[in-house]
């Protein structure tokens, strides 16, 4: 049995050729959105991790020893927010 070897491509106009480039284009501006959001969400996630972490810390504990606390809750706020904006 003779296969016919067709070396893998197809002819087609120009309009199918602009459309396969344009949809090809937006695949590529989705993938790389799609990084960019999937980065934001890791570095959110990497800087709520270790306020979680400290606040399970001694659970036996009734009280939470935490100078300076508004001063350092605005300052994570301002790093979320350059995070969310970014």
């Amino acid at each position: 049995m003779d296969k016919l070897f067709d070396f893998g491509f197809t002819a087609v106009d120009e309009t199918e050729l602009t459309s396969y480039q344009q949809a090809e284009a937006k695949v590529e501006d989705a993938e790389e959105e799609t990084l960019a959001v999937a980065e934001k969400i890791d570095k959110l996630y990497n800087a709520i991790q270790p306020l979680l972490n400290n606040l399970k810390a001694n659970p036996e504990k009734e009280y939470i020893l935490w100078p300076n606390r508004l001063e350092k809750v605005e300052e994570f706020e301002k790093f979320l927010h350059e995070i969310y904006k970014s």
